[in-house]
């Protein structure tokens, strides 16, 4: 029982391996912080939904040392940014800013839920209208007599 606690504490204590490799990691632990924080900050262009502090992918491999490169040669963390979001555009960024050309990527899912409201509520008013103008004619004598037999046979 011990060992099963014990090992349930460990894989919790755990955390997510990244894929920094020991070749990537600078020597002075300052600038090695510097570029970790700022690789999280940058989507990965391969996987799309993963900084490229997490992914395996070669094109983040090849950013995160873009990264630590500008680092050494003395870059600013915003310098940094900038010289990456010149060279990949907004999108590289995983939270971009609120701007003109990022509008669609901020106001985007409103759009579609909005018109989703919108498409719903058509939608259900159509059937509504549909149902109460549906041909609803009295029976005739001859169905009540047999709807009647109907309801005391199963009486």
């Amino acid at each position: 029982m011990g060992v099963v606690l014990g090992g349930i504490l460990a894989l919790s204590a755990a955390s997510p391996a990244l894929s920094v490799q020991p070749d990537e990691v600078l020597a002075d632990p300052g600038l090695e912080h510097r570029a970790r924080a700022i690789s999280q900050e940058l989507r990965c262009l391969v996987c799309q939904n993963q900084s490229i502090d997490d992914s395996n992918a070669p094109l983040a491999r090849d950013l995160r040392l873009l990264v630590r490169d500008r680092l050494k040669a003395g870059d600013s963390d915003e310098k940094v940014m900038e010289f990456v979001t010149d060279r990949y555009g907004d999108y590289v960024l995983l939270r971009p800013p609120f701007k003109a050309t990022t509008l669609v990527l901020w106001l985007g899912p409103f759009a579609v839920l909005a018109l989703g409201a919108v498409g719903t509520f058509l939608f259900l008013r159509g059937r509504r209208g549909a149902a109460a103008t549906a041909d609803t004619a009295p029976l005739s004598a001859d169905e009540q007599r047999r709807l009647d037999a109907l309801l005391r046979k199963d009486d």
